[in-house]
């Protein structure tokens, strides 16, 4: 298997190098592999059109230019619409409100928004997972609401 290299907080670590998450979700691999069990596909779409939503009224707000919401939308409809559904790979026991989790969907919103833009998977540039992806957001308000979403979506 390949690997490309990625950068947190924490340092570097590889991940798979056609994975489109990226170091903090390889983390949580590595970190909870408690049961194999992954969260249904509802909560997924659910977190994606949390982060879908956030983008186009951050970038109404000002905070995020059109080209970066435009790309977060993008890549956020492609995640709802299953195109990327093997990149959720945090089991679904894992320490905390849910922080994996909401991670690895940043992760791999902005990688594949990256993707488009650069051709290149991974990274944080043009589109950040953090900075962009889950501005103004955070897993303490988000997993709730989605898991109030997916609740009727099933």
């Amino acid at each position: 298997m390949r690997y490309r290299k990625e950068k947190d907080s924490l340092g570097t670590i590889e991940v798979p190098a056609d994975a489109y998450f990226g170091a903090s979700t390889q983390r949580a691999v590595n970190n909870f592999p408690v049961s194999g069990l992954r969260f249904h596909a509802s909560f997924i779409y659910s977190l994606a059109l949390i982060k879908q939503c956030a983008a186009m009224v951050n970038h109404e707000l000002g905070l995020l230019d059109k080209k970066i919401s435009g790309l977060i939308v993008t890549s956020a409809t492609e995640v709802m619409q299953g195109k990327l559904e093997d990149q959720f790979v945090v089991d679904v026991f894992q320490t905390g409100s849910g922080t994996s989790t909401n991670l690895n969907v940043n992760e791999v919103i902005a990688s594949r928004a990256n993707e488009i833009m650069t051709g290149k998977k991974g990274g944080k540039f043009p589109v950040h997972p953090n900075d962009h992806v889950n501005l103004g957001q955070s897993s303490n308000d988000v997993i709730p609401s989605a898991i109030h979403i997916s609740a009727l979506t099933l």
